[in-house]
């Protein structure tokens, strides 16, 4: 490739997951001039694959050198490029503790942010903790709960700059598993959904989630018998699924400041569902906290240099 003199960045921020890769290119003060993607993501990659994807991917910029990378995801994991062991609950929320990459060339200084453990009940993340930092810098001083909905969707309480405790739920990936793999996947839209018959399933869920594994068949029976439509089966499923979560992340969301990171989609439906029981939640865009937590452990490593 030819190198853009035009894009000549003072660091690059990386947020590497599982399947995807994203390099942007970053000015001092925070802004991004650039971005890249591509679909090297971790699980697609051996140890020393990482290195040359990554130079692949913003060779085209016209970097310093030595040019300080700073990564966050699943590319800090066991199966990563290096592991950056957890840190233990309760922990700051706002200094991520990033471990330097080995055997790097010397023109590129890599270092990986460390994920979050806690022993019980046990749970850990890796990637969120810099969305809950980049939140943080970006509203300071705040003390409540953040909810990070995904495939495997985090509640995180959050008080005077630390990680006080945080629970997962497998949310997502339960809803994909059961509209693709069950009988359920014959009554169901791939796309679509109907606000009210969501607002139903999860209030109906909620309280009484006893009732789920029954109620979820109803969705098969309903079809058959009353010809229900595939839209409204699809949100009934994703109402049930988020009223369950709810059911168990009761302690995190009752009464609690909330703010919610992640796609908007999906935090839209959250947003609602917690609007049903009272609670005014704060939506906050994903790509934007990430690139604010990777800038504030930039800012971070240059102050201690």
């Amino acid at each position: 490739m030819s190198q853009d003199a035009t894009i000549a960045p003072d660091w690059i921020a990386v947020d590497w997951g599982t399947s995807t890769l994203r390099a942007f290119a970053m000015n001092v003060d925070g802004a991004v001039l650039a971005q890249a993607r591509s679909e090297q993501g971790m699980s697609s990659l051996a140890p020393d694959e990482f290195e040359p994807a990554l130079r692949v991917l913003i060779a085209d910029w016209s970097l310093p050198n030595p040019c300080t990378v700073v990564a966050c995801g699943m590319v800090g994991s066991r199966q990563g490029w290096q592991e950056a062991p957890y840190r233990s609950v309760p922990c700051s929320a706002k200094s991520n503790a990033p471990i330097r990459v080995k055997n790097v060339g010397d023109d590129l200084e890599v270092w990986l942010i460390a994920g979050i453990k806690q022993s019980d009940p046990a749970d850990v993340m890796r990637g969120e903790e810099t969305q809950i930092a980049g939140f943080l810098a970006l509203n300071p001083d705040w003390d409540g709960v953040l909810c990070l909905p995904g495939t495997h969707c985090k509640w995180v309480h959050v008080s005077a700059g630390e990680i006080v405790s945080f629970r997962t739920f497998m949310t997502g990936e339960l809803f994909d598993v059961i509209s693709k793999n069950t009988v359920l996947r014959h009554s169901l839209e791939s796309t679509g959904s109907n606000d009210a018959d969501f607002l139903n399933a999860v209030s109906d869920t909620l309280s009484r989630p006893e009732k789920f594994a029954a109620n979820l068949f109803s969705l098969r029976a309903a079809d058959l018998l009353n010809g229900q439509a595939p839209a409204s089966a699809r949100a009934k499923l994703s109402g049930a699924v988020i009223g369950m979560e709810l059911a168990a992340a009761k302690p995190y969301w009752l009464g609690q400041n909330i703010a919610l990171i992640g796609a908007s989609t999906l935090c839209t439906l959250y947003k609602q569902a917690l609007a049903q029981q009272g609670i005014d939640a704060a939506l906050t865009d994903a790509a934007s906290v990430t690139r604010a937590g990777l800038s504030a452990t930039y800012k971070a490593l240059t102050r201690k240099s």
